[in-house]
């Protein structure tokens, strides 16, 4: 399958760019867990499509022992180095529909970015296998905001122009009656504000890390760098421009 279409594949090429520019996710994603869902140090995690680990960080710093399930060898072995010191972390080659972890062993199954990729009927049978009879899903995402400011509007618009399949694959497309119909009820949701800083060089990597634009030696790969200087050009202050996002979680059981 050509790696375009392999959601497994896709960011293969992207991984040092990944690992650099997107960003983290918050801590305080922590709080309502342990109030809402009993997180505890002693919570096991298998976190589902665990790329670089970005994720499955969170929950280590918290003292869980994290399953870290991820398909694509170039992202897993990003996320074994990124997490390298952690004792309590355990890569997974295997995938969202089909973990390999045994039945009911996991306390909390986590995913991040890659959600969107699943086939989420397949995924949530196996979850549903792999959860404890009290378990919780709980997915979480970087959602970029695409018009508070003027800069945002022309970096959106630079990836609608550049895009290869931008729309098609665009976690926005997951909305809520889709989240009700994976979860069979209404699930809970909490946003925190995130942001990064960067310069040109910075954005530029940023850009690069998107799996639905063109990399170099690509067609338009260099109009396209050209534009998103002229829209740095634009926008900067002070030699930097800011990417606003809401990191969204969601969580609830499996009804």
């Amino acid at each position: 399958m050509n790696n375009l279409l392999d959601p497994t594949q896709r960011f293969s090429d992207r991984v040092e760019h990944y690992v650099l520019y997107r960003p983290r996710y918050p801590t305080e994603i922590l709080d309502p867990l342990k109030i809402d869902c009993r997180l505890t140090s002693g919570s096991i995690i298998a976190d589902v499509g665990s790329g670089t680990g970005f994720l499955a960080e969170v929950f280590l710093s918290n003292g869980n022992r994290v399953f870290g399930i991820e398909p694509n060898p170039e992202m897993r072995q990003a996320g074994e180095r990124l997490l390298a010191s952690w004792p309590k972390f355990k890569s997974v080659a295997a995938t969202a529909e089909s973990t390999s972890l045994p039945d009911g062993s996991v306390d909390f199954v986590t995913g991040g970015q890659a959600f969107h990729w699943f086939d989420r009927e397949a995924c949530r049978a196996e979850f549903k296998r792999i959860l404890r009879p009290d378990g919780w899903v709980v997915l979480v995402w970087n959602d970029r905001r695409t018009d508070s400011t003027a800069f945002l509007s022309a970096y959106e618009q630079l990836l609608v122009t550049y895009g290869t399949d931008y729309a098609q694959v665009n976690h926005k497309r997951i909305d809520a009656a889709m989240l009700r119909a994976f979860f069979r009820a209404e699930p809970a949701k909490k946003v925190f504000a995130n942001y990064q800083r960067f310069d040109f060089a910075s954005l530029k990597g940023r850009l690069l890390s998107s799996s639905y634009v063109p990399g170099p030696g690509r067609p338009r790969h260099v109009e396209m760098v050209d534009a998103l200087k002229g829209v740095f050009d634009c926008h900067q202050e002070k030699g930097h421009v800011t990417l606003e996002y809401d990191t969204v979680m969601y969580y609830g059981r499996l009804g």
